[in-house]
């Protein structure tokens, strides 16, 4: 997969972490120590970031090698990205290098995860992202095979019952007006009780985001949705995760709609340094 960040950005992370070089090695090791560094999966993992990682060891003057792309599944102990190059560079991005890819693949699991047990559904990733992380997480959720479900609220319309507490229309007349002023965009209705959501089948809706619906309580809409042969689809939010996500499979979602993966324990990437 392609790069996500700039030089710039990638230097800004390098900087936030040794704004000043690494001190340690500075006093121990001469600049021009040619060492070699490399990075292995210390367990399974579905990798992300390492496109980036080899880019910060470049930055500094090294040479770096990607043996793995993001979104490739790796074994234990499988080789992810090799570097060479003088000791004071290599260490001053090794760390910054190692916790991008663990966080990243971390998240690029959990999604393949839930996409693996979904079996085939799809598995949309919300705009809930860590702050300043949007590229990352995004790229992260695309390595695991996961889709975006809004990458922001400019371009996407997403009716939350925040919006209809102020609007005095009807879910027919609201969605006229939406299909009116913007008929390329599908509107996307999040309901909080079967009530509420049987009226906006009643009303056509195309999309509805089932907020902390039971299984049960899908199973009714999707029944709903058959008997009167409706178009309208369901997206499931709130409450899913790898291990329960075919329960809501087999109730009747069209797709799944979460942050979960975005809060993935990180994976464990294995460092180890050698004479060059």
């Amino acid at each position: 997969m392609e790069r996500v960040l700039t030089d710039q950005q990638l230097e800004s992370l390098l900087a936030d972490d040794a704004p000043f070089g690494d001190l340690t090695t500075s006093l121990l090791l001469a600049p021009k120590h040619s060492i070699h560094i490399e990075l292995t999966a210390r367990y399974d993992m579905t990798v992300s970031g390492v496109e980036e990682a080899a880019r910060m060891f470049e930055l500094k003057g090294a040479t770096a090698t990607v043996l793995v792309s993001s979104g490739d599944h790796c074994r234990a102990g499988d080789h992810i990205l090799n570097a060479s190059g003088n000791a004071h560079a290599l260490f001053l991005v090794w760390k910054s290098a190692q916790v991008l890819i663990e966080w990243m693949s971390g998240v690029a699991s959990c999604t393949a995860s839930m996409v693996q047990n979904a079996k085939g559904m799809p598995i949309a990733c919300t705009r809930k992202q860590v702050p300043n992380t949007k590229a990352l997480s995004v790229k992260a959720i695309r390595s695991g095979g996961g889709i975006m479900h809004r990458l922001g609220s400019s371009e996407s319309i997403l009716v939350f019952a925040e919006h209809r507490q102020f609007s005095s229309l009807t879910p027919r007349a609201m969605l006229h007006q939406f299909d009116k002023k913007s008929p390329e965009h599908k509107p996307v209705v999040e309901v909080h009780s079967v009530e509420d959501a049987m009226s906006w089948l009643d009303a056509r809706a195309p999309v509805l985001q089932l907020d902390k619906f039971t299984p049960e309580q899908i199973t009714v809409c999707r029944q709903f949705i058959q008997e009167h042969q409706l178009n309208t689809k369901l997206g499931i939010a709130g409450g899913v995760n790898p291990n329960n996500v075919v329960e809501f499979v087999a109730a009747g979602a069209d797709f799944i709609v979460t942050s979960f993966p975005y809060y993935a324990k990180p994976k464990d990437v294995q460092v180890r340094f050698f004479e060059a």
